[in-house]
């Protein structure tokens, strides 16, 4: 009994003298270059965002506002990155140069009518990387929702936008430190 019991704490210390090594080479090998997230961040440790400029003719301050701070919360969520209001060394800007709302979607019939309407949002980014310039961009990013025809666009635009942003930056999100 005593050597069974021997046997299996000898065991155990090989198995955390094991475990111990191998986490030890995963936080060597990745150096800051990925987050835990699977954010590439390239070494960088901080980053910055921009207000974004509504250019878009019915594009209101709230609604860049809003794309603004989503695009800001889902680089802190999704990554290891310490927000800084400027001169972060990944740093992001950019206009929201759409934003219509145009049928979706049509009743047949004699009198043909709209039953969906579409929100559609484009967003212009400017991704700098300080660090890597290889990897900076400039692309529009596009995404919509859609909403019933009998429904003002000013009772479900918050709704609207954030379904939409949810969207747009995860895939500006993706684009920059997602390494797709």
């Amino acid at each position: 009994m005593m050597r069974l019991t021997f046997l299996c704490l000898r065991c155990n210390a090989i198995f955390w003298s094991a475990a111990a090594v191998l986490v030890l080479s995963f936080s060597v090998v990745s150096c800051g270059i990925y987050s835990p997230y699977g954010a590439q961040t390239g070494g960088a440790r901080t980053f910055s965002v921009d207000y974004f400029t509504p250019v878009a003719a019915l594009a209101s301050p709230a609604v860049a506002q809003r794309f603004t701070e989503a695009l800001k919360d889902v680089v802190q969520r999704q990554s290891t990155l310490r927000w800084e209001s400027t001169g972060g060394e990944l740093h992001f800007s950019g206009r929201i140069v759409g934003y219509e709302v145009t049928t979706s979607a049509v009743s047949g019939g004699e009198s043909e009518t709209a039953t969906q309407n579409r929100l559609t949002v484009q967003v212009q980014v400017v991704y700098n990387n300080a660090l890597d310039a290889e990897l900076n961009f400039e692309r529009t990013f596009s995404k919509f929702a859609d909403f019933p025809a009998d429904r003002n666009l000013f009772d479900v635009e918050e709704e609207l936008t954030e379904q939409i942003n949810e969207q747009l930056v995860q895939e500006v999100f993706n684009a920059s430190l997602g390494n797709w």
